[in-house]
């Protein structure tokens, strides 16, 4: 790497992208963990294991991002509910 590319700003997406960007993120870690452990769980470690997780989560992965997009607006009020904001000390 270049000292100029190390100087110039990296591209970002902007801002009103975060509310799909975080449960996109948040959806692809949350399911390669869950349908992991699951899939050993199901079939112990070995070769098949290893061979069936891909498409486990790929699968679990089609189902969690849609459901986290419409969810997401619930658990934020619920949250606000339990949980004081900076201001309320």
């Amino acid at each position: 790497m270049s000292p100029t590319d190390v100087s110039r700003p990296r591209r970002k997406l902007p801002a009103r992208y975060a509310g799909i960007v975080m449960p996109f993120i948040l959806s692809i870690v949350m399911t390669f963990i869950v349908s992991g452990i699951s899939t050993l769980k199901a079939l112990g470690p070995s070769m098949t294991a290893l061979k069936t997780w891909p498409a486990s989560w790929g699968l679990s992965w089609l189902v969690a991002f849609p459901t986290l997009l419409v969810v997401l607006p619930l658990v934020r009020r619920l949250v606000a509910l339990v949980v004081a904001t900076p201001s309320q000390g």
